[in-house]
């Protein structure tokens, strides 16, 4: 891997902001900077061979700094969404700001995702940003360290590894939310692009897209993606779940494997993306929210479902739901986990 950096602009605070490439030999390169650790670019070539950026993204440095999509951000303290912003954690009950009606969702306001992150390693190995939080920082209990790691491998293996540390107790859900078109950032809908998800169910959610607690069964129905299949198959099914989301915007239960957890496929472009982690969810989401407003670089114009999102994760409110997966973080248990975007031709 080839790591490269150069000035890309300045926060409102005066935090300079390094915009970094890694590469590798086989013509692929990924940007990221350092607000948000956000992804500004993944160029990989296409069946032709020609060089596509397959990441969504805004222009300018100051962009990033609002970034109301979440583009290519990593997404925290808690990313995807808390029930009304509240639960109970070391004998309290705590309240964190209700952003999304009456619920929390990634962080809020106290986002880490609009957040500079200071470097805490170069190198042709990996690229780290590190964010320290105190107690009570965005209203969330416990101290946190996290660190996030980029590397890029020889075989266009894009890897994000994340340790979060405490030196008390606390909770965390971070993921990236990039999204991706395989037929080029700015080539309009992914309908056609074939999904592949190795889960059996979902973490069923209500219709504020909050988790019932319980694992809706999807073999069969329009949710279900063991099978690759294009999405818009399926989309406009009337399914009450996909009603209630706009479209997918759901947490899929992965199964374990050593595999494939999941994949995207463009048959225009030929790009196949292939998905690796240990981390017991992924939310797939169809950009059902994005609208034309959402002005992109080199003068796109990125609307609904113009892209899709793979954020591997711990399930949706999870604090508040003591059968699904712990998200809890403790001196003697830091969090390690790993997701892998790999890029080939099929």
């Amino acid at each position: 891997m080839k790591l490269t950096k150069k000035v890309w602009g300045t926060t409102k605070a005066g935090e300079t902001v390094y915009r970094y490439t890694l590469s590798n030999k086989n013509g692929m390169s990924v940007d990221i900077c350092n607000l948000g650790c956000s992804i500004l670019s993944i160029i990989v070539p296409d069946k032709n061979g020609v060089s596509t950026d397959v990441a969504l993204a805004y222009n300018s440095s100051s962009d990033y700094e609002r970034n109301p999509a979440s583009f290519g951000c990593v997404v925290g303290r808690y990313g995807n969404r808390i029930k009304g912003g509240r639960f109970s954690f070391g004998g309290k009950t705590w309240q964190l700001e209700q952003n999304e009606g009456n619920n929390h969702l990634h962080g809020a306001s106290g986002a880490y995702a609009r957040r500079f992150w200071p470097v805490s390693e170069e190198s042709e190995e990996r690229l780290t940003f590190r964010l320290e939080s105190p107690d009570g920082d965005g209203g969330y209990p416990g101290d946190l360290t996290s660190c996030v790691s980029y590397s890029l491998s020889e075989d266009n293996g894009l890897s994000i590894s994340y340790h979060i540390t405490t030196e008390t107790e606390a909770f965390c859900n971070l993921t990236n939310h990039c999204y991706f078109n395989l037929s080029g950032h700015g080539a309009g809908n992914i309908l056609d692009h074939e999904v592949f998800i190795a889960a059996d169910a979902i973490t069923e959610v209500d219709a504020e897209s909050i988790p019932t607690g319980a694992l809706l069964p999807i073999s069969g129905t329009a949710l279900d993606f063991n099978h690759p299949k294009p999405i818009g198959q399926d989309i406009e099914s009337g399914h009450p779940q996909l009603v209630f989301g706009g479209g997918y915007d759901h947490n899929y239960v992965l199964k374990k494997t050593d595999g494939v957890n999941a994949s995207a496929w463009s048959p225009k472009s030929g790009i196949l993306m292939e998905v690796f982690t240990n981390s017991p969810g992924l939310q797939f989401y169809t950009a059902n929210g994005l609208e034309e407003r959402n002005a992109g670089k080199d003068s796109a114009q990125y609307s609904k479902r113009g892209g899709l999102c793979m954020e591997t994760q711990f399930f949706p409110d999870s604090i508040n739901q003591p059968t699904f997966p712990s998200c809890v973080v403790t001196k003697d248990a830091p969090q390690d986990l790993c997701t892998t975007f790999r890029f080939s031709i099929r």
